[in-house]
């Protein structure tokens, strides 16, 4: 199955920030047990390559990404920590052709017009549109897609579980980032059952 059928299948990816490697484990359980085993964890902590390194060995079916992947670097430490995919807020010509000589499935973050076009003359057609409701939310994604027919969308940047729907029913919008199913405070707080509930009702909204 390719990285796209993956998560066009699960509809919601939680995007995920740890401060402390060891609330990894019980978190890569919560989101397996309550029928969402995917995550991307965000490169903005220190602790984001070896979380993803104890929930890859702990739950080898969680289908884990690094997000806000800025370097090369970066990348180096995603794939040695087991991430099977990139995201990134932004396009980056140079992060791109590093990971396609890697092997490694990215997803770019693009706004504009001009950034999709980039995007398909390095070969890429499944984008992440962010931020997506700074950026003119359902319009403008909408008008993206009208002259560009091979392009899909990844939204991610004020998604939530009021507005996450009307993304969806867009269509090659095939999935959407979110993190109100994964506050990173209720993460800090270890508040398991709460973020247990709010997954499943993530779930739910999406089915």
């Amino acid at each position: 199955m390719s990285l796209i059928d993956k998560l066009k299948q699960f509809k919601v990816i939680p995007v995920i920030q740890i401060n402390h490697v060891e609330q990894a484990i019980p978190l890569a359980k919560v989101l397996v047990e309550n029928g969402l085993p995917v995550a991307e964890v965000t490169f903005r902590t220190e602790a984001a390559a070896d979380a993803i390194r104890a929930m890859r060995a702990a739950y080898p079916e969680l289908c884990i990404g690094a997000g806000t992947v800025l370097t090369t670097e970066q990348v180096d430490t995603a794939i040695d920590s087991g991430a099977e995919f990139i995201v990134a807020p932004g396009l980056n010509p140079t992060t791109v052709k590093y990971c396609q000589e890697k092997g490694i499935a990215i997803v770019p973050g693009v706004n504009n017009p001009s950034q999709v076009e980039q995007a398909l003359e390095l070969g890429l057609s499944f984008l992440k549109f962010f931020p997506a409701e700074a950026s003119g939310g359902l319009p403008m994604i909408k008008s993206l897609l009208a002259p560009y027919g091979e392009v899909a969308f990844m939204p991610t940047g004020g998604i939530s579980k009021s507005n996450i729907n009307d993304y969806l029913a867009i269509d090659r919008v095939h999935c959407c980032g979110g993190t109100w199913m994964v506050s990173p405070q209720l993460i800090d707080d270890e508040k398991w059952d709460e973020l247990s509930n709010l997954i499943q009702d993530a779930v739910n909204c999406v089915k």
